[in-house]
């Protein structure tokens, strides 16, 4: 059988589905010559992560696929109930990079509070020239200890998130439509932890009663974050969007952050990806990121694993 890892696999995962048999071919090919492709190399298994499509198209046009495989969490980029529809296998790998995701979450959170985004892009201009007045731009950084990080989502991602912030010392509260409570678990080094219940509130109120505010949703027909909720905000609240672009109004962002209701921004997803809105890249409130949060060395190899262990387990039951 042969496997198409279109937007690429770790070698862990390319050596578990040779074990079992498979030739795994991990050319990129062009989103408009993959029908044709998958057709003249008989691809069974259609491998991608965010910048490959499976859409109608391909799904009508490739009768040989049996399973395609998202390597990662959101599958927006794949219509998932139309393959279903036509007896295609569709996986993905959720719990795979929700810790980078979430590590990256508190890069933009540690960079944004000592302005770290915004210096890194003035002291190689003005470093040399123009440092005294440099220091006194960035002297008025605070601490996320003590501070209260609302969690927008508390699936896999928020959770591993609240980790982080009550391992640091932060107040965690979260809101989510399907999750009432759940139990943190924080783990330390030395195999010692705590657990941690957060009974889960109304968005609104997570939204009036945060200094930081992280978003884990999926794609969403509306905002999250709009003009409405950035008014009932604090003063000079950090927001963090690792998520999916679209889920907050990035034209009432900028307003926001121009006007000091949001000190700071951290964007890894776009409204526009791949081609973000330049008043969003250019502005020096914002910290940015080409939606990286799971691509880590770690989190790949897992997502590659699990997509073998899943593809080589479902084409065992079929033959069972």
């Amino acid at each position: 059988m042969k496997a198409l890892a279109n937007d690429g696999i770790s070698k862990s995962g390319i050596e578990a589905l040779e074990k079992e048999g498979f030739e795994v071919l991990t050319t990129t090919v062009a989103q408009e010559q993959l029908v044709n492709y998958i057709n003249t190399h008989h691809i069974d298994v259609i491998l991608v992560r965010s910048a490959t499509q499976v859409r109608k198209d391909i799904i009508d046009g490739c009768s040989s696929i049996k399973i395609i495989g998202r390597g990662g969490v959101g599958m927006d980029n794949i219509d998932v109930q139309y393959a279903r529809d036509k007896g295609i296998h569709v996986i993905n790998t959720p719990a795979a990079s929700s810790q980078s995701v979430a590590e990256l979450v508190f890069a933009h959170l540690f960079g944004g509070v000592r302005f770290l985004h915004d210096s890194n892009r003035n002291m190689p201009l003005d470093g040399d020239t123009q440092f005294k007045s440099l220091k006194k731009n960035y002297a008025k950084g605070v601490e996320l200890r003590g501070k209260t990080l609302g969690i927008i989502g508390f699936g896999r991602i928020g959770r591993e998130v609240a980790k982080i912030g009550l391992g640091i010392g932060m107040k965690v509260i979260a809101s989510d439509k399907f999750v009432g409570k759940a139990t943190i678990k924080v783990e330390f080094y030395n195999g010692q932890f705590i657990n941690v219940e957060i009974e889960t509130e109304h968005t609104k109120d997570v939204i009036k009663q945060s200094d930081f505010i992280t978003l884990h949703v999926p794609a969403q027909e509306e905002y999250v974050i709009g003009e409405k909720q950035f008014e009932i905000m604090k003063d000079g609240v950090g927001i963090i969007n690792a998520a999916r672009g679209g889920v907050i109004d990035e034209v009432a962002l900028v307003k926001a952050l121009e006007s000091g209701k949001v000190a700071f921004a951290g964007l890894d997803t776009f409204e526009e990806e791949p081609t973000p809105a330049v008043q969003v890249l250019m502005n020096g409130r914002i910290s940015l990121t080409p939606h990286i949060g799971a691509a880590t060395n770690e989190a790949q190899d897992r997502i590659g694993t699990e997509l073998a262990s899943q593809i080589i387990s479902l084409l065992k039951t079929e033959k069972s």
